[in-house]
C-alpha cells in the first residue's frame, strides 16, 4: 500500500477529526508534505510515495513558480514532475496492486478509485486510517482523501465564493479533471455527503457511469444538529470566529471553549487545529478559514437535494446511511421519501437505498469503523476491478 500526499503548505499539526475521533491501533497519517525516511513494517507492505511541494527559492530569480516532487522510498530516488494549478490538497492511497502513474501516463489502465470527504470543521486526515485499511482490503482500489476548500491544507487556497455546497462540490471535481480520475465510489460524511450528492447532480463527466455514491448520516435537505445534547457545529463555528486570530496558548482555548459549555472532547479536539504560526513561535492560529466555514455551514444548512435524489439519472445508485443513535438527524420524513426514492428509482433504472449502522453516533467512521466498513465494502465487492 502506498500513499501519496499532496499538499499546500509544511505542517507539523495534527488534523482533528470531525468531531472528537477514538484513539486507532492503526498507524496514523503523517502530516502533508512530510516526507518519511523510516521503513515500515513488512506485513504493512507500506511504501510510500510521498508529494511535496518545492518552492523556489526566490520570485524574483524563479518567477515564484511551484514544482512537484516524487519520492519513492523503496527506490529511494526522486523524480520532478509540473505542477498543475493546484485546486485543492489531498492524499491518494493505494492498494498494492495499484501501480502509480501520472495522469499523462497512458500505458495504464485506469485504476477504480473512490473518494472520500470529509465535514465541516474537518480534514482528509480524518479517512487516513479507514482509507488504509480499505487499500488493504482491496488492493486494486486507489482511495482520494481530500481537503475541502477553506479546510486543512486547503485553507490557504483562496477560493472564490460563494463558499457554497455547489461550489466545494465542483471543486472536487476539477480536481478529479485534472487528475484524470474516474471514481466509481464517492462516500461524503454530514456535509460532506451533501457535497457527495452535489457532485453527481452537477456532472456526467468525469463520474463514470454506473457511480456509487454514499451518504454517511446526512439527509438531503433540512440539517437537524446539536440535539440530544450535542454540541452544535453553528454555535461552535461562531464562538472560534470570536476569539483571536493568533493565540499565544492552546490551554487558554481549550478552558475558553468549556467556559463557553462546550464538552471536553469537543474542546481537546478543537485545540488540535491550532498550529505555530512559525518555526520557533510560540504563537498559534487557526489551521482552517473559520468565516469561509460559516458560509459553508449555511449552505449545508440552505441546500436542498431532494429533488434530484427524487429524479435519478440511469445508473446512479445513491446509498443513506443512518446512524442508530442519530435519532435527531432523522425525521420520519426523511425516511419515508427515502423509501418512496428506492421504489421510484428502482423504476427509473437507478438506485436509492437505506442503511442503518448499529452502535454509531454521527461520527460514524470512529463510532464503529468495523460495522461501517462492512457496509461499505459492497460497492468495492460490486465493482471489483
Amino acid at each position: 500500500m502506498s500513499t501519496v500526499s499532496r499538499s499546500t503548505a509544511s505542517s507539523s499539526r495534527r488534523c482533528g477529526t470531525t468531531f472528537p475521533s477514538k484513539t486507532s491501533s492503526l498507524p496514523a497519517f503523517s502530516s502533508l508534505n512530510f516526507i518519511r525516511t523510516g521503513t515500515n513494517s513488512q506485513s504493512d507492505r507500506l511504501s510510500s510515495h510521498r508529494l511535496a511541494l518545492v518552492h523556489e527559492n526566490r520570485k524574483a530569480r524563479r518567477g515564484g513558480s511551484v514544482r512537484m516532487a516524487l519520492v519513492d522510498e523503496r527506490q529511494s530516488t526522486g523524480q520532478n514532475v509540473s505542477d498543475p494549478p493546484r485546486i485543492l490538497a489531498y492524499d491518494l492511497v493505494q492498494g498494492d496492486l495499484v501501480k502509480w502513474r501520472w495522469k499523462d501516463d497512458k500505458s495504464v489502465p485506469d485504476t477504480p478509485t473512490a473518494i472520500l470527504l470529509h465535514g465541516i470543521l474537518g480534514s482528509a486526515k480524518n479517512w487516513g486510517t479507514f482509507a488504509r485499511r480499505l487499500a488493504h482490503e482491496f488492493p486494486t482500489w486507489q482511495f482520494l482523501l481530500v481537503d475541502l476548500r477553506c479546510h486543512g491544507d486547503s485553507a490557504s487556497l483562496k477560493k472564490r465564493g460563494p463558499h457554497s455546497v455547489a461550489s466545494t462540490a465542483s471543486d472536487v471535481l476539477k480536481l478529479v479533471g485534472q487528475l484524470r480520475l474516474t471514481p466509481r465510489v464517492l462516500v461524503g460524511h454530514s456535509f460532506g455527503g451533501k457535497v457527495v450528492l452535489s457532485m453527481v447532480e452537477q456532472a456526467a463527466k468525469p463520474l463514470p457511469r454506473p457511480v456509487r455514491a454514499w451518504v454517511l448520516d446526512a439527509t438531503p435537505g433540512k440539517v437537524r444538529a446539536g440535539g440530544d445534547g450535542e454540541d452544535h457545529p453553528r454555535e461552535l463555528i461562531s464562538f472560534l470566529r470570536k476569539l483571536p486570530k493568533v493565540v499565544s496558548s492552546k490551554h487558554d482555548v481549550y478552558n475558553a471553549l468549556i467556559k463557553e459549555g462546550f464538552s471536553n472532547d469537543v474542546a481537546q479536539w478543537v485545540v488540535t487545529n491550532l498550529r505555530p504560526t512559525g518555526p520557533s513561535s510560540s504563537s498559534f492560529s487557526w489551521a482552517f478559514d473559520l468565516d469561509g466555514i460559516a458560509q459553508l455551514y449555511q449552505s449545508y444548512e440552505d441546500t436542498n437535494l431532494w429533488n434530484f435524489v427524487e429524479n435519478l439519472p440511469r445508473g446512479v445508485h445513491v446509498n443513506f446511511l443512518k446512524a442508530e443513535r442519530s435519532l435527531h438527524r432523522w425525521a420520519l420524513e426523511d425516511l419515508q421519501r427515502i423509501h418512496a426514492a428506492e421504489e421510484l428509482a428502482s423504476e427509473e433504472g437507478g438506485g436509492v437505498e437505506m442503511h442503518v449502522l448499529e452502535d454509531a453516533g454521527h461520527w460514524v467512521h470512529t463510532d464503529n469503523p468495523d460495522g461501517l466498513f462492512r457496509i461499505l465494502s459492497s460497492s468495492f465487492q460490486v465493482l471489483r476491478a
